[in-house]
């Protein structure tokens, strides 16, 4: 031993030292480091580097003080084995490209560098199990040097090995044997830094420290390398995710505010999204098989395990930092999206058996319940939700519905103030703005168009002893919003009726509808009172209605539904309220059936409606008679059509024939030309058909004669399809008139060119009634003989016998009719964007509307006027074909001429 003390310990060579023993390590530890150290930091060999730092590790690394271990040795050692690694990593992508079984000299070099690659990570897990092994709590500030290399290191390695099979260029299986080495010595030293990070001790009385940077430094590199490993080992991914959320919550109260939560969450609903679709492709293969393979089986809910971790991680983090999620709750809002439109009843999800639907939705959705239930008290949640600008694309839209939905069936249970939140609309700035839960209901619900009309279908709520029904979308909707309703906060009821208000006055159909039934609900859950205040309300709104709109029409239908509602002592209140007997009530009279009142109110009612009605029509016949003014007489015609249909069994036989008189007169005003030209008139022709059509079998033949020739006439010119129903109205109750052989040469063929002629209109709307109306008159006609000469075409028969035999003429199967709806969608959103954006421009794509009617109240008297002039111009221009002219004629036309030159001066 003396002979060895006699060599300086600085000056042993490194073989010598790798033999020294433990106490000499230990005794000459002061001497040796330093020269070890500078050695380290000034060799170009990356062998003798690893040498150097395998010896410092295994020889001396032991003999250190734990407490002095950064500045002694990880501080001066560790960024010089970064750039180490970075060097040999480099020189490993350069060459990789070259890689062939025929240069055995890169090959060679390529598989030295990935050993000594493997030797420096041994050499790290050495530090690392050495800090475990010593410290049984551990400051990071006293190693932090350590995490922060170990992790660059173990990122980098994660990404060569991810992009190995592009790195390689197909000569991969050269090298994989130490790649593999490589991926596992990673594996390894990121369980051991895990390990050792879970030792970590920080004092929560400090409010910031380099301790605190340093594990968010820390936290923010492993969710780095998720982003890597998430497509290489599933196990290990969860494992890392495990440990950051765990550390992000033992270390929540100092570091909070330092992490980036949105990084977090972004990538946690990046795993998941990447784990569910993985879930979906597995079950869809397994759907499409026609062999059982269970390994694929266990794959799939292996898959789906990893699904449920990720979203209970999602769920676990959320509920500790919500207060710091902001920015988060878009992200948020769209996972929920976005995985709903993978799954059925969504058009666009993937095409799974029930069994595995169930599975995925017991084991994975289920979990994204209870998130919701904890962003639900979050204003910024709550503003990105109801967002008034919300735009999503068309697969997201039925998704958004549902969501609303389940907002709707929890906020019951929350308490007035979150109800508020969610109820009430609200400008936090000009550019964020929300809606109201109710309005966006209706929104979002009016979108849905294509899953209404399939419609799609969705699961029902099982009613006790019965089995479950699925139930479509509107079915779902409306029920779970007039469950919502009735548990309505009554400090929120203002909100309700605007809402309620406001989608009934929607263009669209079915919100419209919607609206109607749920406050229909209303009005049946609530009292007599309410059910007849908002009657009354309605009713003022129908008055106040300044012309023919379809918010008119839509007002109209809920009054006519609500009127059934009202108690009797209510009926009779509104009937004084607003009487029968006055016509300025005709426009609401004419919106209501007279089947909602017990019998004596409903004749009484009937009598008073009909008298009213007669004397206005009465009144015009025996006025001047000018047409401008027929306009008004389509709200008593409109009321006495509504007696007809709702009771006529209620009106005398006086009043009938008076009515039919009425119909018989004001048909002599009408002409084709008239008809085609004024809407007011067409809408005068639309009542008058039916209400002629009520009494048919007591009308006079010639009158039959000429509304048959003038249809025939009117259906040549294309009129608006409202009339061709009219139309249609009429001439179906002709089933029930037996016409006298001296009318039937002039009527039946007539009849059955307007037959034909309606059969093929290529208006499904108009089609369909047309179907109808046919079949009802040949059921009851008499005159079987014209049947066949409406069938006038092989498709018009065929048509006909599939609507009798109620089959479908359009052989499409479920797929191509999906298919059709998803591309019909995709065109209604692109429309109505551009609708929306030319609204904002204050550019209207419609035509600019009319002037209105009162500015030039004699405005269609002037219209008759110059139709009168023209025709006669036309009569004189066929007489001159005819015949020579007289004399006086140029005489009398010049005069005219000087007249129409006066007349355009005073127009001027």
């Amino acid at each position: 031993m003396s002979q060895e003390r006699a060599v300086p310990a600085s000056a042993v060579p490194l073989e010598e030292l790798s033999s020294w023993p433990e106490e000499l390590c230990r005794r000459e530890l002061p001497s040796v480091l330093p020269r070890l150290l500078s050695m380290y930091q000034h060799s170009d060999n990356w062998i003798e580097h690893i040498q150097i730092l395998k010896i410092i590790v295994e020889m001396f690394l032991p003999h250190m003080n734990h407490l002095t271990l950064e500045q002694t040795f990880f501080s001066q050692a560790l960024p010089k084995t970064v750039k180490l690694f970075d060097d040999m990593m480099y020189e490993l992508t350069s060459q990789a490209r070259g890689l062939s079984s025929h240069n055995l000299e890169i090959q060679t070099t390529l598989r030295n560098i990935l050993q000594t690659m493997v030797q420096l990570l041994a050499a790290l897990t050495g530090c690392v199990q050495h800090v475990c092994a010593t410290q049984e709590s551990i400051i990071l500030e006293n190693i932090h040097s350590l995490p922060s290399s170990v992790l660059h290191v173990i990122k980098s390695t994660f990404v060569h090995c991810k992009d190995s099979e592009s790195v390689y260029s197909g000569h991969l299986h050269l090298v994989s044997d130490l790649l593999q080495a490589l991926f596992k010595e990673a594996y390894s030293l990121q369980k051991q830094l895990m390990e050792l990070l879970d030792m970590v001790c920080m004092d929560p009385l400090l409010d910031e420290n380099d301790d605190i940077l340093n594990m968010v430094i820390v936290i923010h590199s492993l969710l780095d390398i998720c982003s890597v490993i998430s497509s290489m080992d599933h196990a290990f991914h969860a494992n890392t995710w495990k440990f950051i959320i765990k550390q992000s919550l033992k270390h929540q109260s100092v570091i909070k505010s330092q992490l980036k939560h949105g990084d977090i969450i972004s990538s946690l609903c990046e795993d998941i999204l990447f784990s569910f679709h993985s879930c979906l492709q597995l079950a869809e293969q397994m759907t499409q098989s026609d062999v059982q393979d269970n390994a694929d089986y266990r794959l799939f809910q292996k898959t789906l395990k990893l699904c449920r971790f990720f979203a209970n991680s999602l769920l676990h983090y959320t509920k500790e930092f919500l207060p710091l999620l902001s920015d988060s709750c878009c992200t948020l809002h769209q996972l929920y999206l976005q995985i709903h439109s993978k799954f059925p009843p969504s058009l666009y999800a993937a095409r799974i058996s029930k069994a595995q639907q169930e599975e995925i939705a017991g084991t994975f959705l289920v979990t994204l319940d209870p998130l919701i239930s904890q962003l639900l008290t979050f204003q910024p949640f709550v503003q990105v939700v109801l967002d008034s600008k919300l735009q999503l694309p068309c697969e997201l839209q039925l998704s958004q519905c549902l969501l609303l939905v389940v907002i709707m069936d929890k906020l019951p249970s929350q308490p007035e103030d979150v109800q508020a939140l969610w109820c009430t609309e609200s400008q936090l700035s000009e550019a964020a703005t929300r809606v109201s839960l109710l309005k966006a209901v209706f929104c979002s619900f009016e979108q849905c168009a294509g899953e209404l009309s399939l419609p799609v279908h969705l699961q029902g709520v099982k009613s006790k002893g019965q089995a479950e029904v699925a139930v479509t979308l509107y079915q779902h909707v409306c029920v779970h919003l007039c469950t919502f309703i009735a548990s309505f906060h009554p400090s929120l009821f203002p909100e309700l009726d605007v809402a309620l208000l406001d989608a009934v006055l929607s263009a669209n159909m079915i919100t419209s509808l919607l609206a109607m039934d749920a406050w229909c609900f209303l009005s049946r859950y609530g009292t007599a009172e309410l059910c007849a205040h908002h009657v009354t309300i309605v009713a003022h709104l129908i008055k106040s209605c300044p012309g023919e709109c379809y918010q008119l029409t839509n007002l109209s239908i809920l009054l006519r539904r609500l009127f059934f509602f009202m108690a009797p002592p209510q009926q009779v209140e509104f009937i004084q309220k607003f009487s029968p007997k006055a016509a300025e009530n005709l426009p609401l009279w004419q919106c209501i059936s007279l089947q909602a009142l017990p019998t004596e109110l409903r004749k009484q009612a009937a009598h008073e409606v009909t008298r009213v009605g007669i004397a206005q029509c009465q009144e015009w016949l025996s006025s001047s008679r000018t047409l401008g003014e027929l306009e008004s007489l389509n709200t008593p015609l409109s009321a006495l059509l509504a007696v007809c249909n709702s009771a006529s069994e209620a009106g005398d036989i006086a009043q009938q024939t008076m009515i039919m008189e009425i119909g018989s007169h004001l048909w002599a005003f009408l002409n084709t030309k008239l008809v085609t030209c004024q809407p007011y008139v067409q809408q005068t022709l639309s009542l008058l058909l039916p209400l002629l059509g009520f009494f048919v079998r007591a009308l006079d033949p010639h009158l039959i004669s000429q509304v048959v020739t003038l249809q025939t006439s009117l259906l040549k010119l294309e009129p608006p399809d409202h009339v061709c129903l009219a139309v249609l109205d009429f001439v179906s109750s002709l089933g029930k008139f037996f016409m006298p052989q001296a009318f039937q040469d002039k009527i039946l063929p007539s009849l059955s060119s307007i037959f034909a002629f309606l059969l093929a209109d290529s208006n499904w709307i108009v089609e369909q009634h047309t179907l109808e109306a046919f079949t009802q008159f040949a059921e009851g006609t008499n005159h079987e003989e014209i049947v066949p000469q409406c069938l006038c075409s092989e498709d018009t028969r065929n048509k006909v016998i599939s609507f009798l035999e109620k089959t479908g003429f359009e052989d499409e199967t479920a797929a191509a009719r999906v298919e059709r709806v998803k591309q019909e969608k995709g065109i209604f959103r692109d429309h109505f964007a551009q609708v929306a954006v030319e609204a904002a421009k204050g550019s209207p794509l419609q035509p600019y509307a009319k002037r209105a009617r009162q500015e030039f109240p004699l405005e269609e008297e002037y219209r008759s006027a110059l139709q009168a002039a023209s025709g006669a111009l036309d009569a004189v221009e066929s007489l001159l074909q005819k015949s020579p002219a007289p004399d006086w004629l140029l005489r009398k036309m010049e005069t005219l001429q000087e007249r129409i030159e006066e007349l355009k001066r005073r127009v001027l």
